[in-house]
């Protein structure tokens, strides 16, 4: 899966038989007991039969608060976009955020069609040391290992929530090697090309 920020993204040159994408569909701002919900404003070229899941940002500068069903109503629009068969929500949850985060999420599964998949991205400590995550009712979250800060040391832990065990996060730009899942979900900091997801194949492929 290939991760499409918000940005003009032209990925016609992928196989759709091996490569799904996972596209910003919007973000969700938390302001106090407001939400407000901006959509994707740039371009994505995909070739036809391409899987897509959706994904929702949320952003709440650590005061994540008022009506967490609000805020669910707005992610679940992403599942109606053409072509979409998942939902994907990213959101930093601080530790004072967890409890409207858990919220959060049992509103998106009530509110989005009941066979569609619900996943999250996590910080690697969510997975192995700290695995507050293990039961909140998301079909898988994938463990980001990239950009990971006072994380570093992770980067070889053991995955300890069973919901983190089935995929795999990582950057272009910082291929340090780390057991992958069955699914891996690649980022671009760059505008995707050709010979970017390449390179980064080809790495990927020397790991298994």
């Amino acid at each position: 899966m290939l991760w499409a920020w918000e940005r003009p993204e032209d990925l016609r040159f992928i196989d759709p038989a091996k490569i799904g994408v996972a596209y910003l569909a919007g973000t969700v701002t938390l302001h106090g007991t407001q939400a407000d919900w901006r959509p994707r404003m740039q371009p994505l070229r995909i070739p036809q039969g391409t899987r897509l899941m959706a994904v929702v940002r949320v952003e709440s500068g650590g005061r994540a608060g008022g009506s967490a069903r609000e805020a669910a109503q707005l992610i679940s629009r992403a599942s109606g976009n053409a072509g979409v068969s998942a939902i994907q929500i990213d959101y930093d949850a601080r530790l004072g955020e967890r409890e409207f985060y858990r919220e959060l999420v049992r509103d998106v599964r009530h509110e989005i069609p009941r066979a569609m998949p619900l996943t999250i991205t996590a910080l690697v400590s969510w997975c192995a040391s700290d695995t507050w995550i293990s039961d909140l009712p998301v079909d898988a979250a994938v463990p980001m290992f990239f950009r990971m800060g006072s994380e570093k040391l992770m980067r070889q832990a053991e995955l300890r929530a069973a919901i983190c065990e089935g995929s795999t996060g990582i950057s272009t730009d910082e291929l340090v090697r780390v057991k992958l899942a069955r699914r891996v979900f690649l980022f671009d900091p760059e505008p995707w090309t050709q010979d970017d997801l390449g390179a980064a194949l080809y790495e990927v492929k020397r790991w298994r």
